[in-house]
């Protein structure tokens, strides 16, 4: 257990190091952890690490094939990879499964603005109100909101760093007026606009947990309402008014237009109706 607890805090500092994201950092660390606890229940060796074989690590992917959704197999084996690279155990490393590429959203994971609406009446009055307002007005990911602080509200935009990448993230007008509003009621001086009680920026958790308790009070489905989902909402309306693909990925801070094609993608009764406008074409 020692040698296991020491690999994966060395495995930490490694991530860090890469400059990955928070949400990156601990989503790696948990997906390990799940690989753990698979290897103490299937290993007889009591220092699994030290014992590792192509064997288990198939058994693990048999494992997750069985548990979890494809998506799902995929991050936690690309997290897997990232730390047996770590452990200088290249060789080991598994290949992906291979998941056809959906080009429509899930109905029952797509948030539509009627429903993004509700939940800010929902939340009017409430510090949740205006992150709600930020992210599906910015698009900004929830590990940024640091960097929405009350001189960037002043000023109009923040500039944001992650991944040793810097953009620029412009807070639209009717937001910044809100944001400041809420800043004087708030009596927030300087700094960021949204900490915890004791002053730090607030964590995925307590946003994820507050945004939960909104559902059913707005009367929208939980498998909608979490953080990344008004980052997609954002996505999808910016490109439905502007279709500008380019300019879209630049204010989401992607590196590949690909994707920011995901985050673009629509309903599949979007596409049905589709599909059936061309086909009244073929027959009429």
């Amino acid at each position: 257990k020692c040698i296991e607890r020491r690999k994966l805090a060395g495995f930490e500092r490694f991530i860090r190091s890469e400059d990955k994201s928070e949400a990156t950092t601990e989503k790696y660390l948990h997906d390990v952890r799940v690989f753990f606890r698979f290897l103490s229940k299937v290993s007889k060796n009591k220092s699994f690490i030290n014992s590792l074989t192509s064997e288990k690590i198939s058994e693990y992917k048999d494992y997750l094939k069985n548990n979890y959704a494809s998506s799902s197999i995929n991050s936690m084996l690309a997290a897997l990879n990232q730390f047996l690279k770590f452990l200088g155990l290249e060789n080991l490393c598994v290949q992906l499964i291979k998941v056809q590429k959906r080009m429509f959203l899930e109905e029952d994971r797509e948030l539509s603005k009627e429903e993004y609406n509700r939940l800010l009446k929902a939340a009017e009055g409430t510090r949740l109100y205006y992150i709600l307002d930020v992210i599906a007005g910015t698009g900004i990911r929830i590990s940024e909101l640091e960097y929405i602080t009350v001189e960037a509200v002043k000023e109009g935009k923040a500039v944001v760093t992650c991944k040793n990448k810097t953009r620029v993230i412009f807070i639209p007008k009717p937001v910044q007026r809100r944001l400041l509003e809420y800043i004087k009621r708030m009596g927030i001086k300087s700094g960021p606009v949204f900490v915890t009680k004791n002053g730090n920026p607030l964590n995925r958790s307590n946003i994820w947990r507050d945004m939960k308790a909104l559902c059913k009070k707005a009367n929208v489905s939980e498998s909608k309402v979490f953080p990344h989902n008004l980052r997609h909402l954002f996505a999808r309306l910016f490109y439905t008014v502007e279709k500008d693909i380019v300019r879209l990925a630049d204010l989401l801070g992607h590196t590949s237009i690909d994707t920011t094609r995901i985050y673009t993608a629509e309903s599949g009764n979007l596409h049905r109706l589709a599909l059936e406008r061309v086909q009244k074409k073929l027959t009429t």
